[in-house]
């Protein structure tokens, strides 16, 4: 008798990472667009968050996440009318690129879960002492940063209440958007290739 499987992929929170290609150009016009797509967003049930980077320079590629309670909240998102709508208004505007879901903080890391662009051969996870690496390179900074600044402006607050404070305002950003970009950056790193080959 086989064994049931693990209920991982449909009980942990999903994110959602988009990309997309548009004419730097029209930067105004994604801001928006994407602006009006989290906004939409945030009302359906188990909605957790979300964000976008902008391209840096005149680069052509926008990066978005959406972070999900768990398969079932994700997946009503995803076939809801509206989203069909707000996909359809960017017809002309932005063009998709990928599309990957992935779970846990070590899911940056893993080969997607679904992709919308299929790689000649999947990739293995790097390392775990890679994956450990890249956390410390957001981490550190953004710890430091805020210990001089909110931990300053808190020094006469409990240290549970302070620590509870830094660590709310830390996890979503190093989570959702400073995580993600770093791992684009090192891609070419952490997955063995030359720096010259980089992507």
């Amino acid at each position: 008798m086989t064994p049931p499987a693990p209920a991982v992929a449909q009980d942990l929170p999903v994110t959602v990472s988009f990309t997309r290609r548009a004419d730097p150009g029209h930067a105004r016009e994604m801001t928006a667009w994407i602006r009006a797509g989290l906004s939409m967003a945030e009302g359906f049930p188990g909605f957790l968050g979300g964000g976008w980077v902008r391209p840096r320079g005149e680069s052509d590629e926008w990066h978005m996440l959406c972070r999900f309670a768990d398969q079932r909240s994700l997946a009503a998102w995803d076939s809801s009318p509206e989203r069909q709508w707000w996909l359809r208004s960017a017809q002309g505007l932005a063009e998709v690129t990928r599309t990957e879901r992935r779970t846990g903080i070590e899911g940056w890391f893993d080969a997607p879960v679904e992709a919308q662009v299929t790689s000649p051969s999947p990739r293995t996870a790097p390392p775990r002492w890679k994956q450990a690496v890249t956390i410390w390179l957001v981490f550190f900074p953004m710890n430091l940063l805020a210990t001089v600044t909110l931990g300053r402006l808190m020094g006469e607050v409990p240290v549970v209440v302070r620590v509870l404070v830094l660590t709310l305002t830390l996890t979503p950003i190093m989570t959702y958007l400073l995580l993600p970009w770093m791992t684009a950056r090192l891609d070419w790193w952490l997955h063995g290739r030359r720096f010259r080959d980089r992507r």
